[in-house]
């Protein structure tokens, strides 16, 4: 069983902690994580059709008719903000995507040595004490952030620009909600390993 749930049938496990046992409670939260990265990899794809949709609304008058019906006498402004949040929802909801299958940016010239259980001492600790901290932190802070925008109902302050700011937000306390669960299931995977486990 490989740590990473979203690996292929059969594949070769691979990353810091692979060779951990099976956890079940852990591999359901990853398999949760995975599957809501999944579904907004298709923010990708329509970042790049807004794009699109964006320099033809400069050049073909058609065009240019059809978005102002949809957002407005100033419908550059709304494509250029659709494609800023588009950007975020993709790039927030990406980080605990990335955390679960291992892709995340690490720096472990020593550690990338030692042996199974060391590094599993040290994903434990790393977990408990920043981890889950700074994600707690962030989701304390966040959702008044978003709580306000909602009371508010705030738009965008550009003429033209996008309303519901409140949603964009939102993806704040999305993301930072998912990678607490990542965090949760590397806290289990490695817990199961050093407390629960017996090598045969």
């Amino acid at each position: 069983m490989t740590q990473f749930v979203g690996l292929p049938e059969g594949a070769e496990p691979k990353g810091y902690l692979a060779g951990l046992p099976p956890c079940p409670p852990a591999d359901a939260i990853d398999r949760f994580v995975l599957l809501v990265g999944k579904m907004f990899a298709f923010a990708w794809v329509l970042l790049v059709l807004v794009i699109m949709i964006g320099v033809l609304e400069r050049y073909a008058a058609p065009v240019t008719r059809v978005m102002a019906m949809i957002f407005g006498p100033n419908p550059g402004t709304a494509l250029s903000e659709l494609q800023w949040h588009l950007y975020a929802a993709g790039f927030l909801i990406a980080i605990p995507f990335a955390m679960v299958r291992g892709n995340h940016v690490r720096v472990d010239a020593l550690a990338e040595h030692f042996p199974l259980r060391r590094k599993a001492w040290i994903e434990l600790l790393g977990t408990v004490l920043f981890l889950l901290p700074f994600t707690v932190f962030v989701l304390i802070h966040a959702l008044p952030f978003v709580e306000r925008s909602i009371q508010l109902n705030e738009v965008s302050p550009s003429p033209g620009g996008l309303g519901a700011r409140w949603i964009i937000k939102s993806f704040v306390v999305g993301a930072f909600g998912l990678l607490l669960l990542a965090g949760i299931a590397r806290l289990l995977r490695v817990g199961n390993y050093l407390f629960r486990h017996r090598a045969a």
